[in-house]
Order: C-alpha cells, then structure tokens, then sequence
C-alpha cells in the first residue's frame, strides 16, 4: 500500500531531526564534490601527456559534450550566431538550464564555472530535499534520509551531478516538487514542477505522476481546486513548443532535433533492445562506447525491474514517474543516456537506502563497487572520453 502521511506524533518527530538530516545531506553532498575534484585532478595530470607546464586548466576538462551544447544555447540563443550553432541541434536542450546560466555568467564570468556553480547550489538543495522525503517516508527507519542521498552522490553516473549539465538542477525542483505532494502542499508541488519541466521533459512525466499522486495518496484530502496547479508542467513545456515554432516554423522542432542530431525516434522496444544490444556486443565498437552500451542495456533492465517493484508496492505516483521515462526510453531508436537518467530515479535511492538498513550485506556491497565506478566516470568525463 501506498505509506500514510506522517501522523502528527510522528510528524513532530520528523521535524526535530529535519535539522540534523538537512546538515547530513549538505555534508555528505560537500565531501563528494571534494572528491569529485580530487578524482577530477588526478585524472587530468596523471592521465595528461603533455608537459606540466600546459597542462589543460581544471574547468576546461569539464566542458564536454552537452556542457558546450548548453553554453551555446545561453550565449547564442536557439537560432543566435550561425558560426556556432549551425548544425547542432540546440532545440533539443529545454532552455531552464540555459537560462540559468546567463544569470549565473553573470557572477561568475566564465560560463563553465556558471554551469558548475548551478550543479553545486541546485545538488545542495537536491540533497536536502532526498533527505527530507527519505525521513519523511521511512518514519520508521532513521537515517534512510541520508543514506539516500549517500547512494545518489556516490552512484557510477554521479558525474553528471557535476559537470554542468541539467540533471541537477532537475532535480532541485523535481525533489521539492515531490515532497510538496507528499504533504500535501499541491499549489507549491505544481508550481515546482512547471519550474522542472522547463529543465527537461521529464517534467511532464512529473506532472503526470502528481496527477496520480493527487488521486492515490491515502489519507489525503483531495480537493478539486488542487488540481489546476499541477498543469504547471504540461503548460511551462507547451510553451517552449510554442516558442520553438515561433523561432523556427516547426512545432515538434525538439523531437526533429533529437532525430537529425542523434539519430533518435520512435521505435518498437524490441526493435531499440536489439538495436543497443548489438552494438553493446559488437567487436568494432570502440571500448567506451561498449561499456556505455552494456550500462544502458542494463539501466533499462533496472529501470522495468523498478517500475515493478513500485506497482507491486502500490506506489503508483512514483512508478508512473519511473515507468514513463523508462518507456520512452526504451522507445527511442537505440538506448542512450538511460544510465545517466538513473539519477532521476528517486524511488531507486529511497528503496535501496531503505532496504540497506536492514540488510548490511547490501551496503557492503554498493560501496565496494558503485564509488568506483562513480570515480572512473569522473576522470573519463573530464580527460575528454564517453560516459554516456
């Protein structure tokens, strides 16, 4: 069943530990980015072959892939100097991270640390908000907060919480969004929400996952007038529909985008498993490409296997949340950036710190792989090689 919202007893209880559990989650949030630039460094000059004296600078190692592509939007605009944007695709990028990186540029005078600064504050407020859900879910469980957002800082994709990409700062409305709900809060939850899906598109899913939060979640009182807000999302993401028509005649300009800069549409999920697959297994794929493909193959898997799980708990809000983004993922043309999205999956963290409470050998066993891993995508991501 899906769990009771805190009685007032434990609600009061809830609240003497939101102290602690806000400290803990900035804490533990803290120390991995230490280690996050710690790994960053070794890899650049213990993996660079170039003289110590032109050794690349720390914040030019983390301006790959969609970092530049992000940049562009924020300096250029979606159809801004044609020497730069030309050919790349830029509709496929919502414009909530752009946007905050002009605002951020403007203190810091570099966009790469801009996109770094806005993965450090929004991952802060991330953490927090993980933990208030995970303490505010496991009553029963003290300490299934932080551990959350442990397994979240320190798992293999945490590299994209870094760098200066939108997962981030996703999440630092997604997660507030959700606790809102959790509440009982739905003019807040809606509104953050419309903040999440001008991010990604995976805040429509949010919307449509509070929509069923709305309609399921036991001991709430539902009233109609909370409904209205929680088209937030559905809204915010029709309107930069609408304004990439504006800018550029077409209205499904982001899926376009998607198909002419990476290959990307609609199939049949037996079509999409076959496809990556095959490339996971062939032998001229380049090793990082294998990997990435083997990781995403997996991802998926992980993600069904998730979504099952929370059906079979009744937590229906939050399966329809996974299950939407693992059904268009798994309808794209190939898998890609699955993995990556696994830092989305709240339920997957609030389960697996939940579970591990109870059973040690699970916590053993996450921490003997998954910060590894979480360091070899570090330095990968930032000496220029594919992590996904």
């Amino acid at each position: 069943m899906i769990e009771e919202p805190v009685e007032t007893g434990d609600r009061t209880a809830a609240i003497h530990r939101a102290a602690p559990v806000d400290r803990d989650a900035i804490g533990i949030w803290v120390a991995s980015r230490v280690g996050v630039a710690l790994a960053a460094l070794a890899g650049i000059w213990m993996l660079g072959d170039t003289p110590a004296g032109q050794a690349p600078s720390y914040l030019s190692r983390w301006n790959q892939w969609d970092s530049q592509l992000f940049i562009d939007v924020a300096q250029f605009g979606y159809r801004g100097y044609a020497a730069h944007t030309t050919g790349r695709h830029l509709e496929a990028f919502f414009p909530g991270e752009p946007i905050a990186l002009r605002v951020v540029h403007v203190i810091t005078g570099d966009w790469v640390a801009a996109g770094l600064l806005i993965s450090a504050v929004a991952g802060a407020v991330a953490m927090v908000a993980l933990a208030r859900l995970g303490e505010l879910e496991a009553v029963d469980s003290p300490g299934c907060g932080s551990r959350a957002v442990l397994y979240l800082v320190l798992s293999p994709y945490a590299v994209f919480l870094a760098a200066g990409y939108s997962e981030a700062l996703f999440l630092s409305v997604a997660l507030p969004s959700w606790l809102a709900a959790r509440r009982g809060r739905w003019l807040a939850a809606g509104l953050l929400a419309g903040a999440a899906g001008l991010i990604r598109i995976d805040g429509a899913f949010l919307g449509v996952a509070l929509i069923v939060q709305w309609a399921t979640q036991a001991g709430a009182e539902r009233r109609w007038r909370d409904l209205p807000p929680l088209a937030a999302p559905f809204v915010v993401t029709a309107g930069y529909f609408a304004y990439l028509d504006h800018v550029t005649g077409d209205w499904l300009a982001w899926s376009h985008a998607q198909a002419a800069g990476w290959g990307r549409h609609l199939t049949a999920p037996w079509t999409a498993f076959h496809t990556s697959w095959s490339a996971a297994r062939s032998p001229a794929q380049g090793l990082p490409y294998a990997w990435s493909f083997r990781a995403e193959v997996l991802a998926i898997l992980l993600g069904v296997a998730l979504t099952v799980v929370l059906l079979v708990m009744r937590r229906w809000g939050e399966a329809v949340f996974v299950g939407a983004q693992v059904a268009a993922l798994a309808t794209s043309s190939y898998y890609l950036s699955v993995a990556r999205s696994t830092l989305l999956w709240f339920p997957l963290w609030l389960l697996l710190a939940r579970w591990s409470l109870n059973q040690r050998w699970l916590h053993v066993a996450y921490m003997s792989v998954s910060p590894a891993l979480m360091i070899v995508g570090v330095i990968a991501f930032t000496t220029g090689h594919w992590v996904g």
